[in-house]
C-alpha cells in the first residue's frame, strides 16, 4: 500500500468522486507499467520473524535505506514506516507484518521495471545483510504462526486487524503472512477502462495459477498451490472477489463509485490519527451521517484513501491493479508485468483475450476462481483446463509485446521476460508444485532449505 493521500479539499458531489478516477485517462502515448512487490522478512539466523524494533530491526532496515538512497522518509508518531522518492520514483512501505513493499515508479518498458527491481534488492540486501535480515520470495510465510508475526507501528493497521476477525476467517493471515506481486497499468479512456478490467477479472486465475507459490502453512502443506488466494476467499467479501457487476451493461466509472460508496470503510485520518469508522459506509459519510464524526464531510484524501482499501481481484484507482498473484522469486517478478502488458497494452492482444473471456458466465468465472487456490492449471472453467487458456494467454502476451517492440540496449524486446512463464507451461507445474516436489525430495519434508533457496 502506498502512503496515505493527503488532499483535505472537503467533497460537494458523487461527480467529483467521478471526476477523481477520471483523471486516471490519459493518451497512449503516456501509458506507464507500475510494479508493486512485498516480501516477508527473516532472521538469517534462526529463521524468525523481524521486529521493528532494535538493532536488527524494521526500523533499522529503514534508516539504513534511508541513507542509501536519499529517500523522504514517511512518518507516524515518531516511527518511520516508509520512504518515497522526491523525484517522481518509487516508494517503500511496510505492510502489517514487517512485509517490505517496493512501490515502484511509473516507467515505460518492462527493461526499466527490471533494472529497478534488480537494483532495489540488491540496496535491499546490502543493508538488511549486515543486519543479518534476509527477504523470502514467496506468496506466504511458510512456517511462522499468526502469533509470532510482530505488528507493524502503523494506525491504519490496528483498526484493520480489529475489524478484521468480525468479517471473515482469513484476514489476519490476508495481513501479517502474505505477499505479493501487482502490477499497475492505464486506460486511455472510460470504455477501454471497462474492456482492460473485464478481461483482467476474468483472466486473473490465469495469473494466479502461474504465479501459486504459497503451498506451505507452519511447516506444512496446506492442501494448496497459493493458500494467498485462497485466503482472498475469506477476508472481507464486501470488498474482495470477481465484481460480476462489472461486466454488466452500464459499467463505467460512476458504477465504481457507486459500488466503492457502499463497501464498508475502515478509517479516517486526520492529521496523525487515525479514526476508526470501521464497519459504516463511505454514503453515509458523505451524507454527514457518520455516527463516529458526526456532521463532518469527507475530503479527496478520505476518497483516495478509501479507494486503497478495497481489495477485487482487479483494482481501480487512477490506474487498474492486477492484484491475483503470489510473490515469486526475483528472475519471475517481471514476468508478471510482462504478462499484463503484452495482454493489454497492444489492441490487438486485448481484443483476442476478450474473444476467450466474453463468453463466460459469472457463475463459470467464480467457479474458476474457487477452483485455481487448489488446482491451479488443472481447474477448468466450462469444458476447458485453465492450461489451455492459460496458452492462448500466453501467446497473446508474447505477440503484443512484439509488436510493441521496445528494445533493451543489446536489441531484446520484453518477450524475454515472459521465459519462466514459458518454463512453467512447458512442464505443466506451477512454482507450487514445484516447491512441493523438493519438500518431498531433498528437502525431506522440510521448509527450512526455502529460506535459502528462496531468499532474495
Amino acid at each position: 500500500m502506498a502512503r496515505d493521500q493527503i488532499d483535505m479539499t472537503p467533497l460537494e458531489s458523487r461527480d467529483e468522486l467521478v471526476a477523481w478516477l477520471e483523471a486516471g485517462v490519459k493518451p497512449k502515448s503516456d501509458f506507464r507499467i507500475g510494479t508493486e512487490h512485498e516480501k516477508t522478512p527473516f532472521t538469517l539466523e534462526g529463521h524468525r520473524p523481524v521486529p521493528y524494533e532494535g538493532a536488527r530491526g524494521i526500523r533499522a532496515v529503514l534508516e539504513g535505506m534511508q541513507l542509501l538512497l536519499g529517500w523522504e522518509p514517511i512518518m507516524e508518531n515518531g516511527n518511520i514506516i516508509g520512504l518515497y522518492d522526491v523525484t517522481g520514483g518509487g516508494a517503500i512501505s511496510l505492510e502489517p507484518g514487517g512485509q517490505f513493499e517496493l512501490s515502484g515508479a511509473p516507467v515505460e518498458t518492462i527493461h526499466q521495471t527490471s533494472s529497478e527491481l534488480m537494483a532495489h534488492l540488491a540496496q535491499v540486501r546490502e543493508v538488511a545483510a549486515p543486519l543479518g535480515i534476509g527477504f523470502l520470495g514467496l506468496g506466504m510465510t511458510p512456517s511462522w504462526s499468526r502469533k509470532d508475526i510482530p505488528v507493524m507501528p502503523k494506525g491504519r493497521y490496528r483498526i484493520m486487524t480489529n475489524y478484521m476477525p468480525k468479517v471473515g476467517q482469513y484476514g489476519l493471515d490476508m495481513m501479517y503472512r502474505t505477499c505479493t506481486v501487482q502490477t499497475n497499468l492505464d486506460f486511455c479512456s472510460e470504455t477501454d477502462m471497462v474492456k482492460k478490467l473485464r478481461v483482467s477479472v476474468a483472466l486473473q486465475p490465469v495469473a494466479t495459477a502461474l504465479f501459486a507459490n504459497s503451498p506451505f502453512t507452519e511447516g506444512k502443506p496446506n492442501g494448496f498451490l497459493s493458500f494467498r488466494s485462497e485466503i482472498w476467499r475469506d477476508t472481507d467479501n464486501a470488498r474482495a472477489g470477481m465484481i460480476p457487476w462489472a461486466f454488466e451493461d452500464g459499467m463505467g466509472f460512476e458504477r465504481w463509485v457507486d459500488y466503492a460508496l457502499d463497501v464498508p470503510m475502515y478509517f479516517v485520518k486526520r492529521g496523525d490519527d487515525y479514526i476508526d469508522v470501521s464497519g459504516s459506509s463511505f454514503r453515509d459519510f458523505f451524507d454527514g451521517r457518520n455516527k463516529i464524526i458526526p456532521g463532518e464531510k469527507p475530503t479527496l484524501s478520505d476518497w483516495a484513501n478509501h479507494l486503497s482499501t478495497i481489495f477485487p481481484e482487479v483494482r481501480l484507482k487512477r490506474y487498474l491493479e492486477m492484484r491475483g498473484s503470489d510473490n515469486v522469486p526475483s528472475q519471475q517478478l517481471p514476468s508478471l508485468p510482462a504478462f499484463w502488458v503484452g495482454l493489454l497494452y497492444d489492441d490487438e492482444s486485448l481484443d483476442a483475450a476478450w474473444e476467450i473471456a466474453k463468453g463466460w458466465t459469472a457463475h463459470e468465472r467464480q467457479v474458476l476462481r474457487d477452483d485455481v487456490p487448489r488446482l491451479g492449471l488443472k481447474a477448468k472453467i466450462g469444458n476447458r483446463y485453465l492450461s489451455e487458456v492459460a496458452k492462448d494467454c500466453m501467446a497473446l502476451a508474447h505477440k503484443g509485446l512484439a509488436r510493441r517492440h521496445r528494445l533493451d540496449s543489446l536489441g531484446h524486446d520484453e518477450t524475454r521476460y515472459l521465459e519462466p512463464l514459458d518454463r512453467i507451461m512447458d512442464s505443466g507445474l506451477t512454482p507450487a508444485e514445484r516447491l512441493l516436489e523438493k519438500f518431498n525430495g531433498p528437502w525431506k519434508h522440510s521448509v527450512e532449505p526455502v529460506y535459502t533457496e528462496y531468499a532474495f
